[in-house]
């Protein structure tokens, strides 16, 4: 039980956090309180991720994107947005980024797999089945109590058990939460029209709908609604839910067929007050929990693990403690400064494009007209959407 890292938490924040660590000559261990089972053969959960390219290079330089089957990603490469029920869009090309796409799409659960068999052939340990009971920390080290029975005392440890911590509960992080009273719904619909490479956000009154392009005529169709409505989604047969998908997109992709069970998720956003305390630091959603409107939650925490690991790299060759309060500051306001206007921005955004009343409205449509208008405030969008003039921290 010597370790210097500790990492609670098996998601791909947390697999990607220690992937990172591999050749720093660090002794790296996640606890995890899923079985072993479960991470090396992770369930579809209905969810599939728009991979920004920053996301992808890092993916790809942890050993973990290569394991991904190539049939199972698919290409972004133009977005639309609609408001209401007009047909005006705001647009978005991969010409105008400067890209061949503008992003990449797969399943959660293939990432997952495919994060953990990375870690799994490198020198990390985990271990599964248990959790984490109780935490102490000091200036010097951080200790451990797994509900296996067993402590351990480390340099750092860094949580990455979801937006719903109990380690952060433990050390007295206050979050800002935010409970937007509406419901995702998830799935995967087969169709018959012309394959699609453009994914489409419809903004419509009563419901929120983005249809996101897969491959072999498949898509992912993702429901947002009051909560209180959810049923009215879930409990439709697959016929009519696919008849109502083809109405709200006009036919787009011709007649669509359900080919998943039903995934619904409450949507929640928090955001950590401080991303760090002593010995102890934040990634991935346990930082910052988003709403999934701009796609920005996953690509988040993997920037979140790549800032992090930055930082301990620089103390390491500096020779300054990797785990001290100064080098975990340091990744505070460098995560804080890039996630806090994301975070307050998509808020915001959820808010309009939810607000029906008739100003609103019209503030809606008149923001996706300004949007293709002024080229510079659009590039600014793209390239917060696909991350392709940015660099890891």
């Amino acid at each position: 039980m010597n370790y210097d890292i500790a990492i609670i938490g098996a998601g791909t924040s947390g697999l990607s956090f220690a992937k990172s660590l591999e050749n720093t000559g660090l002794n790296v261990v996640i606890i995890e309180k899923q079985t072993e089972e479960k991470l090396a053969n992770p369930d579809y959960d209905g969810r599939e991720f728009a991979i920004t390219h920053l996301s992808h290079k890092l993916l790809n330089d942890l050993d973990m994107w290569n394991r991904i089957d190539p049939d199972a990603i698919s290409l972004i490469k133009n977005a639309k947005v609609l408001n209401g029920n007009s047909d005006y869009a705001l647009h978005f090309s991969h010409t105008e980024a400067g890209e061949d796409n503008l992003g990449f799409m797969t399943s959660n659960h293939l990432i997952r797999k495919a994060s953990y068999e990375a870690v799994k052939d490198g020198n990390t340990d985990i271990i599964t089945g248990t959790e984490v009971t109780d935490i102490a920390t000091n200036n010097d080290d951080g200790t451990l109590t797994l509900s296996n029975g067993k402590t351990m005392t480390v340099k750092l440890i860094v949580a990455a058990d979801s937006r719903f911590s109990k380690t952060r509960e433990m050390m007295n992080i206050p979050t800002e939460n935010l409970n937007f009273n509406r419901t995702c719904v998830v799935c995967k619909m087969n169709y018959e029209g012309e394959e699609q490479d453009t994914a489409m956000e419809c903004f419509q009154y009563g419901r929120t709908l983005a249809v996101l392009p897969l491959t072999n005529k498949r898509c992912s169709v993702v429901m947002t609604i009051d909560t209180d409505k959810a049923r009215d989604i879930l409990d439709a047969t697959p016929e009519v839910l696919a008849e109502d998908i083809e109405k709200r997109i006009d036919g787009h992709l011709g007649k669509m067929k359900l080919t998943t069970k039903l995934f619904s998720y409450p949507l929640m956003g928090i955001y950590a007050k401080k991303f760090y305390a002593k010995r102890y630091a934040l990634i991935g959603d346990t930082a910052v929990g988003m709403h999934p409107v701009t796609a920005h939650g996953f690509n988040m925490g993997l920037r979140s693990a790549d800032t992090l690991v930055g930082e301990i790299k620089t103390a390491l060759r500096q020779g300054i403690d990797f785990g001290s309060i100064t080098v975990l500051s340091q990744y505070h306001h460098k995560h804080r400064k890039f996630t806090r206007p994301l975070y307050l921005g998509t808020n915001a955004l959820v808010k309009l494009y939810t607000n029906e009343t008739a100003p609103a409205k019209l503030i809606r449509h008149g923001l996706l007209k300004l949007g293709n208008r002024l080229k510079p405030a659009k590039h600014v969008i793209t390239n917060l959407l696909t991350e392709t003039d940015d660099k890891a921290a």
